[in-house]
């Protein structure tokens, strides 16, 4: 290094001193402390519009957005299963109360109230949309009602976040719902039969078989019921559904011999599971009647019409004849002036005491002691009392005082 190179070189910090600012430390020039927190720039203004990343994933705010369903307060969260409240855990412990408490109103209303049942999950949903139970329970009821694209879109939901199949059957028939047959079929293939229960691979067996009717595949269709599962020998609750669906299409295939004794088996098969219960095996169920609350209408607000129109000063010209308060020179006229505004000299009731006057203000003494021209007589009248009363002078005589402490001392 040459002389001037050694001169020119940098200076650093004397022992003890170091700067993380300046350039002067061991680590060079520290930029952390102009560099902006988070993800701001130096050059941001803060009353500047937010960036569009930003923007774009706002939530809009949706004013007209309904209110949830009214639930009696004779429904509580343990009207709900406890295998489903559990799954309910991950929400807060008040959001859990309101969503259990909605899907037991659906469980409640899902056979007499469709409609009112689909609006309670979708109440749930809002609450609690990651929850697959939610989704699942929506997909349902918008099954029940009809809605199919809505019930496709959640029950999908509910597959990709569970990662169950057990409602397989349902979203193959709202393929058919939609008129897209060839989708239903696609989708039903798509899994493998053999890692599914019995009651589902059941269900989708008579979905499947369904939208082989839609294509007019009345073989194939037939085909689609032929399953391990239906077997006359061995009934169990999925075999009766299956029994009527193959008679059913038996039937549309002209076997109408066939048909009749697969239809004479389900009811045999329901028959047997129903059993025969005697006096002994009677189930009492008792049914618990509420009333579901209903919001009341948001009545729209009118003016008043009997409103005349206001003068100059800002009154209306009716107040006189039809406000009870008058008018404002009615209000401050002599005769309805209120006794704050009554003369000094003027004598002013005592409430509570009937008609006993009190003393007006030109009664009192003034400070040296002497009072008005003509007080003298409206003490003595007989009306106040004061001549009967002796007249007693508060000034102390001379002495007394002196003989008080005197007395005292010889004690």
């Amino acid at each position: 290094m040459s002389e001037r190179e050694f001169e020119n070189r940098p200076k650093r910090a004397f022992s003890g001193e170091r700067s993380s600012g300046t350039g002067t430390g061991r680590g060079g020039f520290d930029r952390r402390q102009d560099a902006p927190s988070g993800r701001a720039r130096r050059d941001e203004d803060p009353g500047a519009a937010r960036p569009d990343w930003q923007q774009r994933v706002a939530r809009p705010v949706d004013y007209d957005k309904p209110k949830s369903p009214l639930i009696p307060d004779e429904i509580t969260e343990k009207d709900l299963e406890l295998g489903l409240r559990v799954q309910l855990k991950t929400l807060t412990p008040e959001n859990a109360e309101m969503v259990a408490r909605h899907l037991a109103m659906v469980g409640l209303l899902i056979d007499q109230d469709p409609e009112l049942a689909h609006q309670h999950a979708l109440a749930a949903a809002g609450r609690a949309a990651r929850i697959g139970l939610v989704r699942e329970t929506v997909g349902i009821t918008a099954y029940t009602v009809g809605d199919f694209a809505v019930a496709l879109r959640e029950l999908l939901t509910f597959r990709r976040i569970s990662g169950s199949n057990d409602q397989l059957p349902l979203m193959v028939d709202c393929e058919r719902g939609l008129g897209r047959p060839d989708r239903a079929l696609e989708l039903g293939r798509s899994v493998d039969r053999a890692t599914l229960l019995s009651g589902v691979r059941v269900n989708l067996a008579i979905a499947m078989s369904g939208a082989r009717l839609d294509r007019n595949e009345n073989e194939l269709a037939l085909a689609e019921l032929q399953i391990p599962e239906l077997n006359p020998e061995k009934v169990f609750p999925y075999s009766v559904p299956l029994f009527y669906a193959y008679a059913d299409t038996l039937d549309i295939l002209g076997k109408e011999a066939e048909s009749k004794r697969w239809t004479d088996l389900a009811v045999r098969a329901e028959t047997a599971l129903a059993g025969n219960p005697g006096p002994e095996d009677e189930i009492v169920e008792v049914l618990e009647e509420f009333e579901i609350p209903v919001r009341a209408e948001r009545k729209e607000w009118e003016p008043r019409e009997d409103r005349s129109p206001r003068d100059d000063r800002g009154y209306r010209g009716d107040r006189g004849s039809g406000d009870s308060r008058g008018s404002r020179d009615d209000r401050c006229s002599r005769d309805s002036r209120p006794n704050n505004f009554a003369p000094r000299n003027a004598e002013r009731p005592v409430r509570g005491y009937g008609e006993r006057p009190v003393r007006p203000y030109g009664d009192r003494p003034n400070r040296d002691g002497e009072r008005p021209a003509g007080s003298e007589a409206r003490r003595e009248s007989p009306s106040t009392g004061d001549a009967a009363r002796p007249q007693r002078d508060r000034a102390p005589r001379e002495g007394a005082r002196d003989r008080k402490f005197g007395e005292n001392r010889d004690r």
